[in-house]
């Protein structure tokens, strides 16, 4: 309308009340999510005295560290991340930090520490456990990864030293050598990465053997509303979480090839495997041929994928609706929502859509 009565004064007054209905919208979503936002502290202040009980259980000397207590959070991310944050202390406790006896031996302080600590960075809240004890030696990884008969010794030998410690996220993997009720069973890591990545979340390891280890969890601040790339494929919309994406490409024919029978691109001299959408939900090609293809740079953990699609739609904040019981679990779709034309999105579950894609 502008652009066509851009000197229409009733043209001018549509565009300044509009302007203004946007900003009073803005103002009460912010109101509305302040409301739903508390303090980390309320979930951190029961690590001092839990850490306290398990270090006298483990014959340890253990003090506990606490910063960021005031950065807000969404309660229903709280919750979710309430489980995983007891594991990772406790595995800071068993594993990491050493006996009194050995600390000495290695010039260290009898005590050992536990830091968690939690700050807001570009939208999302990072967290941090970490402990200044024996860190993750990859070599043990190695080896132990081999007597449990999940690898042979060339491919273990073949791993870096990064992927070597990625090795405590396999299901069932334990360096535990006798199992305590601090420990548990070997159940842990595998666990605490599905819940973070549950909630669009990613978790990293920093360690260095005799120093200590450092995990990092990720995590969009609130799990209602989340800034999404909205794509197109046929005629279905789907909504990729931004937290996840790290790029968008533009693709001819000529740039697919195919490794194993598997497609692929060059992006930046390294090979970036890519996932079809289309093939992924059987949804029926219009017959059209076309001379260029889009591309979803999207990683979850150790993993960089192109997703292709036909086209981008652009960002979008959506509002997160469940699927409800009468439609269940869809394989590589967490939720859908309702975007301002009153048409439905479906919003993807990039760590699912791997599994489903038979990338792990």
């Amino acid at each position: 309308l502008e652009a066509q009565a851009h000197n229409d004064p009733l043209v001018e007054n549509l565009a300044e009340t509009v302007a203004h209905i946007s900003r009073i919208t803005d103002q009460l979503q912010e109101e509305v999510m302040r409301i739903r936002m508390l303090p980390i502290g309320n979930l951190l202040h029961k690590f001092p005295r839990m850490v306290r009980d398990m270090s006298q259980k483990a014959g340890k000397l253990v003090d506990v560290v606490i910063h960021g207590e005031d950065t807000e959070l969404d309660r229903s991310m709280i919750e979710e991340i309430n489980d995983p944050l007891i594991h990772l202390v406790r595995n800071a406790i068993d594993h990491g930090i050493e006996p009194p006896d050995e600390r000495r031996a290695a010039g260290k302080p009898e005590r050992g520490t536990v830091t968690l600590n939690a700050w807001h960075e570009q939208g999302r809240i990072i967290l941090t456990v970490s402990d200044d004890g024996r860190g993750i030696d990859p070599a043990v990884l190695r080896k132990k990864v081999v007597q449990k008969g999940l690898m042979t010794a060339e491919e273990a030998a073949a791993l870096t030293d990064e992927q070597a410690v990625d090795l405590i996220f396999l299901p069932g993997f334990s360096t535990a050598e006798k199992v305590t009720d601090i420990s548990g069973r070997g159940v842990g890591m595998d666990i605490v990465q599905t819940n973070i990545q549950r909630v669009n979340g990613t978790i990293h390891i920093e360690t260095a053997v005799g120093r200590g280890t450092t995990f990092q969890i990720v995590l969009p601040l609130t799990l209602a509303i989340v800034p999404t790339l909205l794509v197109k494929v046929g005629s279905a919309t789907f909504a990729i979480p931004l937290v996840m994406v790290l790029e968008t490409l533009r693709l001819s024919p000529a740039d697919i090839k195919t490794i194993r029978q598997k497609p692929v691109t060059l992006l930046r001299g390294s090979v970036l495997p890519l996932v079809y959408l289309r093939e992924l939900y059987h949804i029926p090609e219009n017959g059209q041929q076309r001379k260029r293809l889009f591309a979803v740079v999207i990683q979850s953990g150790k993993h960089r994928v192109g997703l292709v699609v036909d086209g981008f739609m652009g960002e979008e904040e959506v509002v997160v609706k469940s699927l409800g019981k009468l439609v269940g679990e869809i394989p590589g779709i967490s939720s859908a929502a309702i975007l301002g034309d009153g048409s439905i999105t479906l919003i993807v579950d990039v760590p699912a859509l791997l599994r489903l894609a038979g990338i792990h």
